[in-house]
């Protein structure tokens, strides 16, 4: 193995750093009997100048998912859990939109995606909510697939599995992953957050890669730090020589240092194909399959486990040959790039014993196909937006919209511009026809790029609510205008307090103890009024029912009007 690194692998790495402009790298080979091969390539922050070592924290991203369903079946083998039991057993909060998914859905199903929902990653990507808050949200997401029917990668799931660890150990998944997983395998590189990366003293710092100046000219540019919110899922901070150490107890069988740390079996079943995922369209990879945190796929004939991950500025991938007890480890400090799979490939093609594959030239072909046919790309995309103006003033866009799951979305009228803000991010709407619009793009950044924004009416024909298709295998994501207005004022509410009178029905608006008003006409139950818009309330029980209060000149209230699907009714105010 040494030939081979240090006379070929250097030079690989060296010109595909060079061709997908990566600061750094840093690599682990770890071989039952030998000696792990550790080694950092490039800059860890390019702006001081300062190199990668073999103790470099990187965010590991996805191959987080593995130290999670690692830490369950170590709760497995100690019989307090059983993975194939709903996970309403261990969190009685959990809910899904479906009810009947919301009893089966079982924790392995979590771990291999296979719960029917999809990614719907805007609930946890901005870094505002807590994981309780997180698993509440679930409730409201609407699935693509049933249970059990289909992969759909899902970082919400670990969410829930995380807390399953949590409930049932005692402890919060990071102190649990920490003592029972990263503390007897000797992993002292390590952390959980942005936070803890930014105070280590060996860490990289993430870099993407932009056009935004000219289409198909690609410049670097450092990327902001963010956190992932979603720990379970892709939160782990690791060193290439504290990988090694992980990979290891994969290659041992749940051993280390003599001590067993999880039962074969259990740690057979994290990689046993479970759920097909696909293929790749290289021939000399087979079919794919994930299992609990890991997937496995065959590359040249020979059985591969293994795992990525990729971020804002991060990529990494972990891949073992258990029946040649190896694995390599590759940790990026840029995402977006195949890097990892043409190091990883290559070091695999020796491992086996096998001629080499260009896999470099592959990639290279690739990409710079891709480069050339990108200024014809966004030129069709800028020729796409009509020159027309929006069908209304901007001042009728503005406004709050809300969605259970998703949250807040505020419009603000700027200028002769729109302006989208959405939990803590925040950029320009760009027009593209009558009421349809798209975010600006913000390379680097936390921003999701180019989304359409749709706003639609209600009967009255104001703009009542924003649809954007946050997750794309669902229907677009529907954020409902906010209560605005003298709705939202008590004294205004103090002041349609009254009895009214429609034709033969007396309707009585009332103040509840809450200080919201109630509706009783003649002969039907009471309802709720729901501040709306202005001085329009909407019935809570009856959708589509709108009850508007006018105001004479001297703003006394003195009628109601009903906007109705069958119609506007009105009814005067009885003066007693």
């Amino acid at each position: 193995m040494t030939n081979f690194l240090s006379e070929n692998l250097d030079t690989l790495i060296g010109d595909a750093m060079q061709e997908w402009q990566i600061p750094g790298l840093a690599l682990a080979i770890t071989r039952d009997g030998e000696e792990d091969w550790i080694r950092g390539y490039g800059l860890r922050d390019v702006e001081a100048g300062l190199p990668v070592t073999g103790d470099t924290q990187f965010i590991l991203c996805s191959v987080t998912k593995s130290f999670t369903a690692l830490g369950l079946a170590m709760l497995v083998d100690e019989g307090r859990l059983d993975w194939s039991m709903p996970v309403r057993d261990y969190l009685p909060e959990f809910r899904l939109h479906d009810a009947a998914a919301t009893e089966r859905v079982t924790v392995i199903d979590l771990l291999s995606h296979h719960t029917g929902l999809p990614r719907h990653d805007w609930i946890w990507m901005p870094g505002d909510l807590s994981r309780a808050e997180m698993l509440a949200a679930l409730r409201y997401l609407e699935p693509s697939k049933d249970i059990r029917t289909t992969y759909q990668y899902c970082n919400l799931g670990y969410v829930a599995a995380g807390m399953v660890a949590e409930r049932i150990s005692g402890q919060t998944w990071e102190d649990f992953t920490r003592e029972r997983i990263m503390k007897p395998l000797g992993m002292v590189n390590i952390g959980f957050s942005d936070i803890d990366l930014e105070r280590a003293p060996d860490s990289a710092r993430p870099y993407i890669l932009h056009d935004q100046e000219k289409a198909g000219e690609f410049v670097r540019q450092r990327a902001r730090l963010w956190p992932i919110a979603d720990t379970p899922a892709g939160g782990i901070n690791v060193a290439a020589s504290d990988m090694a150490r992980y990979m290891r107890l994969y290659l041992a069988d749940g051993m280390v240092d003599g001590v067993r740390l999880v039962s074969p079996a259990r740690l057979k079943a994290l990689y046993e194909p479970r759920v097909h995922t696909g293929k790749s369209h290289f021939a000399e990879f087979g079919e794919s399959h994930y299992g609990l945190g890991l997937a496995t796929h065959h590359y040249r004939g020979e059985r591969v486990i293994s795992h990525s991950g990729g971020w804002i500025g991060w990529s990494t991938l972990m891949s073992l040959l258990p029946e040649r007890r190896s694995g390599v480890a590759v940790l990026i400090n840029r995402g977006g790039s195949p890097l990892a799979d043409i190091v990883t490939n290559a070091i695999l093609d020796h491992l086996m014993g096998k001629d080499a594959i260009p896999w470099f030239d592959r990639f290279r072909e690739l990409r710079r196909a891709y480069v050339a046919q990108r200024p014809a790309d966004v030129a069709a995309k800028r020729a796409s937006r009509r020159t027309d103006a929006p069908s209304r003033f901007l001042s009728e866009y503005a406004g709050d919209y809300v969605h259970p799951a998703y949250g807040r979305v505020t419009i603000e009228a700027v200028g002769d511009s729109l302006a989208f803000r959405y939990r803590g991010i925040s950029g320009a709407l760009i027009h593209r026809h009558y009421d349809a619009f798209e975010l600006d793009e913000q390379p680097g950044t936390l921003w999701p790029d180019g989304l359409a924004v749709t706003f639609l009416y209600d009967r009255e024909g104001r703009i009542d609510r924003l649809l954007a298709p946050l997750e794309p295998s669902v229907a677009d994501i529907v954020f409902h205008r906010g209560a605005s207005g003298e709705a939202l004022d008590p004294a205004f509410r103090q002041a349609c307090a009254g009895v009214y009178r429609g034709g033969a029905i007396v309707h009585v608006v009332a103040i509840d103890a809450d200080g919201e008003l109630t509706l009783s006409p003649t002969a039907q139950p009471t309802y709720r009024l729901d501040p709306y818009r202005e001085r329009v309330f909407a019935v809570r029980e009856l959708k589509g029912y709108r009850v508007e209060f006018v105001r004479d000149e001297d703003g006394t209230v003195t009628k109601i009007v009903f906007h109705q699907p069958n119609g506007t009714f009105q009814a005067q105010r009885e003066i007693a």
